[in-house]
């Protein structure tokens, strides 16, 4: 269940009343720790002791050796099953802190209030929780919902230009799987800030959940929520391991442009399509130079993608504006060509 907090954070507040947890605990990163963490302190009203754990920010720290460490302060402070996280951050908190809850003594409850753009419109929805693994992208997780998500959109004011636009990326991704109307919606903005894009975020959010709700364990139509990804997560390992770190949505953005080139060569849109979606998301996202990535490697890990099968390559490509293939499987000659196509625009 989604809910959109008032400024009191009362509905917080209903439910931490409503339940008997023995202890809660707060995971942060050192940015939400600053920026955030007073903001909740600051409304939370509840006799439950609680503490905080911290962890440092970014995607190198959502890793089994920072779950280890977390179940072992856990384990220190004597959790027991009735105990709560509340994670307090964006994508890598919400993939992070849902992992340990529901690993930690086969499963604890867990809440979360995103705290970014894309964690309010994607990674805290849906049920997903992992970590990566030798740079693999959410190779390790599991599928257990939050008890609830709890959204503050004024924390969007705390964030960077930078992690607004990451975010922008699925909220595009959305509308260009599910919902024609909310694409255009986003493409007419002219700014990305705040106040434009708020009053768009409970339409991002509720695509995702209906897509979610009818699939949860992804076996068919939530893989339309790939689009853009697979090729995005390659892109985004290979710069992890490079240490030229980029954020998740510019990854998903370069992604998208690839994989709607990628959705004309298979014949699934037109040509004018294809250019129009990369006209629009190249308006918002700067280019990212992929060329000194060797071609292998990024079949490496395209090849490893989790929702492969057979050693295939399984897409999620458009088939208009506004709708969605799944387990697509194109030739590794358009799949170079999709690449290549990106490499050769470096002048948008």
């Amino acid at each position: 269940m989604i809910t959109i907090l008032d400024e009191n954070f009362s509905q917080l507040n209903q439910f931490m009343t409503g339940k008997s947890f023995s202890k809660v605990f707060i995971l942060v990163d050192e940015n939400t720790h600053e920026y955030c963490l007073p903001t909740l302190l600051g409304n939370l009203e509840t006799d439950i002791a609680f503490e905080i754990l911290e962890i440092e920010a970014g995607e190198e720290m959502k890793n089994i050796q920072t779950a280890n460490q977390l179940w072992e302060i856990l384990t220190e402070m004597q959790a027991d099953r009735k105990a709560l996280i509340i994670n307090l951050g964006g994508g890598v908190i919400t993939d992070m802190g849902g992992f340990v809850a529901s690993t930690y003594k086969r499963g604890i409850q867990f809440i979360n209030i995103p705290t970014t753009l894309l964690s309010m419109c994607d990674a805290s929805i849906g049920g997903k929780t992992g970590i990566d693994l030798m740079h693999y992208k959410n190779m390790v997780g599991t599928f257990s919902f939050p008890e609830q998500i709890f959204v503050h959109t004024g924390f969007l004011n705390t964030l960077p230009g930078k992690e607004l636009k990451s975010g922008f990326a699925e909220m595009l991704k959305h509308g260009l799987i599910a919902d024609k109307k909310h694409w255009e919606d986003l493409i007419h903005l002219q700014h990305l800030d705040p106040v434009g894009i708020e009053p768009f975020i409970p339409q991002s959010m509720e695509i995702k959940q209906e897509i979610v709700n009818a699939d949860f364990h992804e076996k068919n139509v939530r893989k339309t929520l790939n689009f853009g990804h697979t090729i995005g997560h390659a892109i985004e390992s290979l710069c992890l391991q490079s240490e030229n770190l980029i954020l998740h949505g510019e990854a998903v953005a370069l992604g998208m442009i690839c994989e709607a080139h990628l959705s004309y060569l298979e014949g699934l849109i037109s040509k004018e399509d294809s250019e129009m979606i990369t006209e629009n998301i190249a308006r918002y996202f700067c280019y990212i130079d992929i060329t000194g990535f060797a071609e292998d490697k990024i079949f490496d890990l395209l090849l490893n993608d989790k929702k492969n099968t057979d050693a295939k390559i399984n897409f999620s490509l458009l088939s208009g504006i506004g709708s969605c293939v799944f387990d697509h499987q194109c030739s590794t000659e358009n799949i170079q060509k999709s690449i290549d196509f990106y490499k050769k625009i470096s002048g948008f």
